[in-house]
């Protein structure tokens, strides 16, 4: 419903703006010298395929990465109007941006398995307590120094299992950590240019607009006084907005998760019609949603895989599926409904054999994505049983093998141990855990990966190679030295970004080779002529951060981007100025969890719902919108 909103919005804007170009192309602006550009064919076609691309990101008929791709063959089909040429349209896949994203994503990788970040995160207990001030504090301040350095999203993924399990031990919601980790992680990743695909994105875009690429710590001074307005407001008004969305009592996952009225246990009379029949042939004739969690026959639990089990009179079996729906199944079957037996998280683990309750989190660019549980046959591939599913505050309990997963899902699982290393050991999932600041990593890796991206920024920044060379010789040191196996690179890589940043920055060559920008600029500024230039900076950085939290930050730069400059051209403005607005704005993505990766990787664990990030994220927003552009025009000035 809020994506249809969010459509319909937009394609109503369109049709005014649409409007507005016929009737006013031909008035002056009163604070340009220009003439005003023109409402042509090229940038009516251009502006369609805009918000084609916008409704198209928002409602997500398609894998994101999929629209991104179809976007440079529509601009060659169409080059009579939008004057793309077939080496134009196929740029972003050679473009510097795009390697150098591409080569970072490995970078983090590298620095993710050498055990750095973990280290720094077993640190935030023992500094913080059970103190909720401090532990938001101490959490935001880890993680805006990492997201400096390395890629922010590799980081909130490395962050997330440690800040529930800080939760659960001093029993603080974790609901109140994970949006201070996922804001913290955003404005980090403003500091330098490595923070975050978009800087490095804007930073090509600027160089191709007004010759302009940004250095390493060009605008680091402005990111550290971002971060320090997001720190200070986190754990000040932010503290009593963010809600406790999952409660903080010490009680098991089975309660937190509702499962009391889907969880029975029952006993087989030996008169069973399921006497001597396996558990798979019973479930293949009937079409009912429930499933056998565990058998327990002679005071020996068995779990997963349990198909080929045979029933035997007397076994007690734990059935998941709604009561009405147990009731209609166990009638006339010899089957006797044990209602008065809880079955607790106690009940399904067993210490001995190593059965345990786990929550398993949906990583960013994991394989599963998109994907529901039959389709990549979850179940089978781990032998573990799916108790229910987190998205955001909404729990499923039934259907689950039809659910469509998405990055920061949770799972609860039954799980053996065997299983439980596998998935601690696979990229594509987090789990809750405790790190040991012991044996677990080598600090020899600890200090190459540290020495490599230290490098790898000495280089960019002194300008002794390109930034693509730099990041792509970091790629060749961190499987060189085994921090990163050779395989992992593909799965390193967000290949959903790789076609997002391939797709967009054609469409950006389109929106200024057509004077689209020019023209959206124009209109802009029509609107808001009555104010001045510093004002109209706090505007762009305004709609800028709300279109981010709608699509994504990298599709927002690329649109913006030459609109800014185009606005800043019209009224005599320094356009490097409106640049960093918008580049900076891009990574404000804090009024919902879809604008940005980060927001959607906590919105499960977190259990949070649309409006929180609404609530907890406007008040930021105002803040930032006004004192970054009064601190971008004293340090660069309007």
């Amino acid at each position: 419903m809020k994506k249809l909103i969010f459509i319909i919005a937009l394609l109503a804007l369109t049709a005014v703006f649409l409007s507005t170009g016929f009737v006013g192309a031909a008035e002056t602006y009163p604070q340009a010298d220009l003439n005003p550009p023109l409402f042509t064919s090229n940038v009516a076609v251009v502006i369609f395929l805009i918000a084609l691309v916008l409704v198209l990101f928002i409602w997500e008929p398609l894998p994101i990465g999929i629209i991104a791709i179809s976007i440079p063959v529509i601009l060659i089909a169409l080059k009579s109007w939008t004057r793309v040429s077939a080496e134009q349209a196929l740029s972003g896949f050679s473009n510097n941006a795009t390697v150098t994203v591409m080569a970072m994503f490995v970078i983090s990788r590298g620095i993710q398995n050498s055990g750095a970040v973990e280290i720094l995160g077993s640190k935030i207990e023992a500094f913080s307590g059970n103190n909720k001030r401090k532990q938001i504090g101490s959490i935001t301040a880890l993680t805006g120094f990492m997201a400096s350095a390395i890629n922010n999203t590799p980081v909130v993924a490395a962050f997330i299992p440690m800040v529930t399990y800080l939760a659960r031990r001093t029993k603080i919601s974790p609901s109140k950590l994970l949006i201070p980790l996922s804001y913290s992680a955003m404005l980090g990743g403003t500091i330098t240019l490595f923070g975050t695909s978009t800087n490095i994105l804007a930073s090509e875009v600027s160089a191709r607009l007004i010759n302009h690429p940004f250095g390493v710590f060009e605008f680091t001074k402005l990111g550290i006084i971002a971060f320090l307005v997001g720190f200070i407001y986190l754990i000040t008004i932010g503290y009593y907005l963010i809600p406790e969305r999952i409660s903080a009592e010490d009680k098991d996952l089975l309660e937190g998760y509702e499962m009391d009225q889907f969880l029975t246990e029952v006993e087989i009379e030996k008169d069973s019609l399921l006497l001597g029949r396996s558990i798979g042939q019973v479930f293949k004739e009937i079409e009912l949603d429930i499933d056998i969690v565990q058998i327990t026959r002679e005071d020996e639990q068995f779990m997963e895989p349990l198909s080929v089990k045979t029933i035997r009179a007397g076994d007690h079996l734990v059935i998941k599926g709604e009561r009405k729906v147990l009731s209609d199944f166990t009638a006339e079957k010899g089957i006797k409904l044990l209602t008065e037996i809880r079955v607790s998280q106690n009940k399904l683990e067993d210490s001995l054999q190593g059965q345990k309750v786990v929550e398993l989190i949906v990583s960013d660019n994991s394989f599963v994505e998109g994907k529901t549980i039959n389709q990549v046959h979850f179940l089978e591939r781990y032998n573990a049983t799916l108790l229910a599913i987190r998205h955001g505050e909404k729990i499923r309990h039934n259907e689950l093998k039809n659910f469509t997963l998405r990055s920061g899902d949770v799972l609860l699982l039954l799980v053996t141990k065997s299983t439980l290393d596998r998935l601690e050991k696979n990229k594509n999932f987090m789990i809750e855990r405790e790190v040991s600041e012991e044996a677990v990593y080598q600090f020899a890796d600890i200090a190459t990966g540290l020495l490599i991206i230290g490098t790898v920024i000495v280089l960019a920044a002194l300008n002794l190679v390109s930034i693509a060379v730099a990041t792509l010789g970091g790629v060749v040191a961190m499987v060189a030295t085994s921090l990163v196996d050779p395989k992992e690179i593909y799965e390193a890589i967000n290949w959903e970004v790789f076609f997002l940043l391939a797709g967009l920055i054609p469409l950006g060559v389109a929106i200024e080779e057509t004077g689209t920008a020019g023209f959206i600029a124009y209109q802009l500024l029509r609107v808001t002529d009555i104010f001045p230039p510093l004002i109209i900076l706090s505007l762009f950085y305004l709609f800028t951060a709300v279109l981010t939290s709608v699509i994504s930050n990298n599709a927002s730069v690329v649109l913006m981007i030459p609109v800014a400059v185009g606005a800043a051209t019209q009224l005599g403005a320094n356009p490097f100025a409106f640049v960093l607005t918008v580049t900076f704005a891009s990574s404000s993505a804090f009024l919902s969890p879809i604008g940005y990766q980060t927001n959607l990787m906590i919105y499960g664990p977190g259990g949070y719902n649309f409006k929180d990030f609404i609530i907890a994220g406007t008040p930021l927003l105002i803040l930032l919108s006004i004192i970054i552009p009064v601190f971008i025009s004293l340090f660069w000035g309007i």
